[in-house]
């Protein structure tokens, strides 16, 4: 594990820990490509259309749903991130925070 996911996995807790999970959940608001957290991120809706060249630890395999950060279930269409506090991430999205669920 590097820091980087220490670091990522950790601002997660915090923002869990501060109700982001609920916040997440009952706010609905899909979230855009365009979000600047969201280009920040690299997130894309479908991550079949992320850029492999621009991150290259990017596997088709990998998406929202699968992310220990996803906080919908495995069937739900969108949850929260804690990563985007009160928007929703499509399940089939990816961003560069990804982190393989345990």
């Amino acid at each position: 594990m590097n820091r980087r996911h220490i670091i990522l996995q950790t601002a997660g807790a915090v923002a869990l820990a501060l109700g982001g999970h609920h916040a997440a959940s009952a706010a609905g608001v899909k979230l855009e490509e365009s979000d600047p957290t969201a280009v920040s991120l690299g997130y894309r809706e479908d991550t079949r259309k992320v850029d492999d060249k621009k991150y290259p630890k990017h596997a088709a395999s990998q998406n929202c749903g699968g992310c220990q950060l996803f906080q919908g279930t495995p069937q739900a269409a969108t949850a929260g991130c804690p990563l985007f506090a009160g928007k929703q991430v499509a399940n089939g999205g990816w961003c560069s925070a990804w982190v393989k669920k345990a």
